[in-house]
């Protein structure tokens, strides 16, 4: 045996014990992985022999995870999720046009879906499939070739960003609400209800800032995590939100919401197209950052 594959049990004893620790006993790891409790029995055996080291305690025909299995399954079971999302990546790769981006939702759905018949008819052999993400997450850990971010290139390590564009939120409330509550200068809007984005929570502090107006403590108002949450919340008289207005310009064309102060408020925090710093040119995503970019442009 040479010295690289004395360090690799075999893969059989190796899905049965995480097996066994996911699903909490022999009996139940057979039926996921379709084997007897005796086969994923003598296949644990197989692999305690191979590490000269018990990993369960047996009582019976039943066995409990120990000290050395728990550690054991603490580096193992994160390595075998990685080997399946690397051969998830690596079939997803035989159709050369495949893609799959993670998107903020809101971003998604107002400002992407509505562009996609362009990039359709401009690549139609792209094959582009989007999941809704709020937050940087780890390339290495997730089958994302890239994502929209909504902040600063520092926020994301390990990426490569595109800039994509800048928002400016706007204050908005229903027009029937403003007809109740009339607003004549920004700091009427001091004792209003004021609702957030939940990740924005310091939104209306800095709004009221780049108004002039001295805010002091803002009480905490109701927060949405999506911003078309907000915009239904504003739109059915709960009260005044900040939203980017290219989120909801439908509803700004149609009057169901308006702007009671035309104010808006701008950050250096802005829209990117994130990618795996080290990845590998992938002809695809360079026709779908190229197209994206442009996209941002016109707009």
């Amino acid at each position: 045996m040479n010295d690289d594959r004395k360090w690799l049990p075999s893969m059989t004893a190796l899905t049965s014990f995480e097996a066994a620790v996911r699903h909490g006993g022999f009996s139940r790891a057979g039926e996921a992985i379709g084997l007897t409790q005796s086969a994923v029995s003598r296949q644990i055996a197989q692999l305690e022999d191979w590490l000269e080291t018990p990993l369960f305690d047996r009582v019976g025909r039943r066995g409990r995870l120990n000290e050395a299995g728990r550690i054991y399954a603490d580096e193992l079971l994160p390595a075998l999720d990685r080997i399946r999302r690397a051969t998830s990546r690596m079939t997803m790769r035989r159709s050369p046009g495949a893609l799959r981006i993670a998107t903020l939702p809101s971003f998604g759905m107002r400002w992407l879906a509505p562009r996609l018949p362009h990039l359709s008819a401009l690549h139609p052999q792209l094959v582009v499939d989007f999941a809704a993400r709020s937050q940087p997450f780890d390339f290495a850990q997730e089958e994302f070739d890239a994502a929209i971010h909504f902040g600063t290139p520092d926020e994301w390590p390990g990426a490569a960003m595109d800039f994509l564009f800048r928002e400016e939120a706007v204050p908005v409330c229903a027009p029937g609400w403003l007809a109740a509550h009339p607003l004549r200068q920004p700091a009427d809007l001091l004792t209003a209800p004021l609702l957030s984005q939940s990740s924005r929570r310091d939104a209306w502090a800095r709004w009221f800032a780049s108004a002039g107006v001295e805010a002091g403590t803002l009480p905490p108002g109701p927060a949405f995590e999506h911003f078309l949450m907000l915009a239904q919340a504003a739109a059915a008289g709960a009260g005044v939100a900040l939203i980017p207005s290219f989120l909801i310009q439908p509803e700004l064309d149609a009057g169901t919401l308006v702007i009671p102060f035309a104010r808006p408020l701008s950050s250096e925090r802005a829209y990117y197209l994130a990618r795996p710093l080290d990845a590998p040119v992938h002809p695809a995503l360079s026709q779908f950052g190229d197209w994206i970019v442009d996209q941002a442009r016109m707009a």
